[in-house]
């Protein structure tokens, strides 16, 4: 459903723009591109706990900011910027699930992509890169029992892919496919059930993006 949302919001986009021909910029060395849209983080879960059962993160979708510098016509860093609120639980128990709550996540990212046709009005991309992500605002309902939960900040490795349609010499459209292994560390009740959640999220994004 989430990927289906996010090909329609580009579809809107797209065609809320100028759609009249333009002369074709291409990608150059020192542009900056500054892109606006929404993602649906999508965790792919499992793991495992001292009780038991799969740790298990809910999908969700949020706006998001990023930002990309060309450091040659088929070189460039990005940097993501969104935070986005999950529902958290143990699945697989005998006993029937556990809910933890919610829990909001912060996952920076910074990828260094290649760009293979940098003149194409079509310009599709690969990178890699690390993700840092900062885990807070643990709450919400819970089980009978469960009285505290946290969950670790965390290192992950980011690959990624997508692609830039030159609308106008400024504006693009973006379609964006990222791959995050992210595997944090969590504690319930300080520390009496120890986990560790593969979340491991797709992250599928549309956005607008403007070229300064």
């Amino acid at each position: 459903m989430i990927p289906k949302i996010c090909a329609a919001a580009l579809a809107g986009m797209v065609a809320a723009l100028p759609a009249m021909a333009q002369d074709l910029r291409g990608k150059l060395a020192g542009d900056i591109v500054l892109g606006v849209g929404v993602i649906g983080v999508l965790p792919s879960n499992g793991g495992n706990t001292s009780i038991g059962g799969e740790p298990h993160a809910s999908a969700t979708a949020t706006p998001q900011l990023d930002l990309t510098y060309f450091l040659t016509p088929n070189f460039a860093v990005n940097v993501i910027a969104a935070t986005s609120r999950h529902d958290v639980s143990v699945r697989g128990l005998p006993g029937g699930n556990i809910d933890l709550g919610r829990v909001w996540a912060l996952p920076p990212t910074v990828t260094l992509q290649y760009h293979p046709l940098p003149a194409s009005r079509f310009s599709p991309y690969l990178g890699v890169g690390l993700n840092y992500t900062v885990f807070y605002g643990e709450g919400g309902g819970r089980s009978a029992g469960i009285t505290h939960v946290d969950v670790d900040n965390a290192w992950g490795v980011a690959v990624n892919a997508g692609v830039d349609y030159e609308i106008t010499p400024n504006f693009l459209a973006n379609f964006d496919v990222k791959r995050l292994w992210l595997r944090p560390d969590v504690s319930v009740n300080h520390g009496a059930v120890q986990a560790e959640a593969h979340i491991d999220p797709w992250i599928i994004g549309t956005s607008i993006r403007y070229r300064f």
